[in-house]
């Protein structure tokens, strides 16, 4: 097989290779996360809102890469349950900002072991996750840079 061919097996391709390692983790979670009653989509908003306690809808997406299509109807759903609260800006009504509930507070406490699990499914040590999340920053930074890039490029091109 020729090396130009071989570039297009599924084996060489790092996207599949991210994307397996990302439905293993999602897969992993499950359980874990049922027993908090939260997808895992709505544990990342969790993890970001018990960083923060309170910040706009938009901010949220922006530390989560998730538009609001997406965004709100995991909010809902959150809300929904008690674990937070959605209100309009009084200053600018176009700003929704979101906020943990006492609920959402208290939940934290019986998410705490969660990473300590997943750590420990890893099979690898705490230095080797560092390393690799550090690896795998520096790969989305490259990423976002050549998508920006590209679209830029685009642009100029129908100019």
């Amino acid at each position: 097989m020729a090396d130009s061919e071989a570039r297009l097996t599924l084996d060489r391709q790092l996207c599949f290779a991210l994307y397996s390692a990302s439905r293993a983790f999602t897969n992993l979670y499950r359980p874990f996360l049922g027993e908090l009653g939260l997808t895992y989509p709505q544990y990342l908003v969790m993890l970001v809102l018990w960083e923060r306690e309170s910040l706009a809808v938009k901010e949220l997406g922006a530390a989560l890469r998730l538009d609001s299509g997406t965004l709100s109807p995991l909010l809902k759903r959150l809300e929904a349950r008690g674990l937070v609260v959605r209100e309009r800006s009084s200053d600018d009504e176009r700003s929704v900002f979101v906020a943990l509930t006492g609920e959402g507070r208290d939940l934290k406490e019986r998410a705490r072991e969660i990473p300590g699990r997943m750590l420990a499914a890893t099979g690898l040590e705490l230095d080797g996750v560092v390393e690799l999340r550090s690896t795998l920053e520096q790969l989305t930074a490259a990423l976002d840079a050549a998508a920006e890039a590209h679209a830029e490029s685009k642009q100029e091109s129908q100019r």
